[in-house]
């Protein structure tokens, strides 16, 4: 089986299955699936199909997400498709993707749809959309979750194995908990949000739904990255995931602080999710849960509801009957709101943000409900503020303190309800949550979705082995010609002890260009942030030593500078003088010299 974006990857590169036949497949099980209030819009399939045929040309090597389909919230957009942030009163139609969705085109991605959401991306329930309510597909009578329910569904009924959703206070974690799957909400400003209609501009990011974190981890690579599009974007690198850490120390809340709401199933699956991590070998470590809850409340009762009222001001104003009645009860509180208001609560918010600081400088993490509890939709539709809200008491408070979250399945309850915790850090710890969330969801043995729960044989996928790494006093090379294995230069790496390390590939801000040298060389040239390709490399280490001597080495034009990989990491590799490439080919379009010299050879 073939259910996970890196199983899928595998047997692409290996020829046991095409893109194409994997887009099909994804169509088939939309179409079999039946649930018209999943998707919003639909990609044509055969528009899919021909892109999917067309990787057949590029270096799968270099593709991270060789012909993976991926569902997109229907707020960010997609070139093609409208993009309704489910009102079909604000519908447009975009014209060029978002940054992080044109990143995942130039990874390989195949982008299928836009999904549901409730309307603006506000309410964490999943049933405020005039699309309909996605039927969650681990038990029908739950809400799938919200703002990204489409996202969150599509995932767990094996519609499509990566999807994005956004998350302001809780829309990527509370939808990935109540449909047993991961939800990563990354750093803020880690994922460009040029092109995604905002909630809260200030707070907004581009989550991700997948079936093991593996896979969330590969999408956030590909798209993480500075983009001068976005004024709230930053610099800041994934990181290396790693194994367990030997003394990890999580924050849990101390005695008497949890909430449940009477919830006793949750309470319990907590309880032994934390039992969990001590056999783990990790070390709880009791925190003050309070001042956390004070800044969830903020999110409502303060002056980020403006935000919201802002994107959606005029609408309301010219057509206020095309809004949801409760979306339009939660924002229209924003035109109400004082700057002498906001400015007490940015101090507030200063102050809260100095006690988590100090509270996080005790522990590597802390572990939380996603939610307190779950609720159907009968219940939401008698309550939707209230109980909306009570969904929110360990997710709110999040991106005001500018934290990154990682939501695991934990437990499958025995009346058929998913658990599931979520993992915080200080942001730029994302790759913390990633190395740590992932064997703690290994060791759940929990099945993936809900495909798994009538498909006893679709299993989690045993946790794949990390990339070796280079000794401390090693300095890694990027190589993307002659040098790579194989090729004709590569004994001059092995000859001065170069080890390699992992096969990788650059953001794609690069141009590669075939050199009139000999032997035959390519030349890298960096662009413009995401005007360029993503090209195939491999990273090799030297020793401080073997590093001067093969630097100095290298003939002009080709020279040793900082290649941007698309994890965002930075490392020494070969670049080109832009003056050379006059009369040099332009051979991005290969993904990388391997494809090209086999092309090459082959004519």
């Amino acid at each position: 089986m073939t259910e996970t974006a890196a199983e899928i990857v595998a047997a692409h590169r290996a020829g046991r299955l095409s893109p194409a036949q994997t887009v099909a497949r994804c169509y088939q099980r939309i179409r079999e699936h039946d649930d018209a209030a999943v998707f919003i819009s639909l990609r044509d399939e055969k528009d899919a199909l021909a892109e999917a045929e067309g990787l057949r040309a590029k270096d799968g090597g270099a593709l991270p997400l060789f012909g993976v389909p991926v569902a997109v919230k229907d707020n960010i957009d997609a070139l093609g498709l409208p993009t309704t942030a489910a009102c079909p009163a604000f519908s447009y139609t975009p014209s060029h993707d978002a940054t992080a969705v044109a990143r995942l085109r130039a990874a390989g991605a195949i982008i299928v749809g836009k999904t549901n959401l409730d309307q603006f991306a506000t309410g964490l329930v999943g049933v405020r959309s005039p699309y309909g309510i996605p039927v969650n597909p681990i038990r029908a009578d739950l809400i799938p979750g919200g703002s990204s329910s489409g996202s969150a569904v599509a995932v767990a009924a094996g519609l499509v194995p990566l999807a994005l959703g956004t998350d302001t206070a809780g829309s990527g974690r509370v939808p990935a908990m109540l449909n047993n799957i991961v939800g990563l909400k990354p750093s803020l400003g880690m994922v460009s949000t040029a092109g995604v209609v905002p909630a809260c501009r200030t707070l907004d990011c581009v989550s991700v739904f997948s079936l093991t974190v593996d896979d969330a981890v590969i999408a956030l690579a590909a798209m993480t990255g500075p983009d001068g599009a976005d004024p709230f974007s930053r610099d800041r690198p994934l990181g290396d995931i790693t194994p367990l850490p030997s003394h990890l120390r999580l924050g849990v809340p101390r005695n008497g602080q949890l909430i449940f709401f009477g919830d006793k199933a949750s309470e319990a699956a907590y309880g032994e999710a934390l039992a969990r991590w001590s056999a783990l070998g990790a070390t709880l470590v009791e925190f003050d849960m309070e001042p956390f809850y004070e800044t969830a409340r903020l999110l409502y009762e303060g002056p980020w509801v403006a935000e919201r009222y802002l994107v959606i001001r005029n609408l309301l104003a010219s057509s206020p009957d095309s809004i949801h009645p409760v979306t339009r009860e939660i924002t229209a509180a924003g035109a109400r709101l004082t700057a002498a208001e906001t400015f007490s609560a940015l101090y507030r918010l200063q102050a809260l943000r100095k006690i988590a600081e100090r509270a996080f400088a005790n522990m590597d993490a802390i572990v939380l409900p996603t939610a307190p509890t779950t609720y159907t939709t009968a219940q939401v539709l008698a309550s939707p503020i209230e109980l909306n809200s009570r969904l929110g008491t360990y997710t709110n408070f999040v991106n005001l303190l500018d934290l990154c979250g990682l939501a695991l399945p934990a437990a499958m309850r025995p009346d058929g309800i998913p658990f599931g915790i979520t993992l915080l850090a200080p942001a730029g710890k994302d790759a913390l949550l990633a190395s740590i969330g992932r064997v703690f969801h290994a060791d759940t043995r929990l099945p993936i979705g809900a495909k798994s729960l009538v498909q006893p044989s679709l299993v989690q996928p045993p946790l794949a082995p990390l990339p070796a790494k280079a000794n401390r006093d090693d300095i890694p090379i990027a190589v993307v010609g002659a040098h790579l294995s194989g090729m004709a230069l590569n004994g001059e790496l092995k000859a001065l002890g170069g080890q390699l390390l992992e096969a990788a590939v650059t953001a794609p801000d690069y141009k590669l260009y075939a050199l009139d040298t000999t032997p035959p060389k390519p030349g890298m040239l960096r662009v413009e942030a995401g005007k360029g390709a993503a090209i195939a490399l491999e990273i090799w280490t030297l020793s401080a030593s073997a590093f001067g001597k093969f630097v100095a080495e290298v003939p002009p034009p080709l020279s040793i500078g900082t290649v941007r990989l698309a994890d965002g990491r930075g490392v020494k590799g070969f670049i080109v003088e832009a003056a050379a490439l006059d009369e040099a080919r332009d051979i991005s379009s290969f993904g990388g010299w391997r494809a090209y010299m086999a092309e090459a050879t082959a004519v």
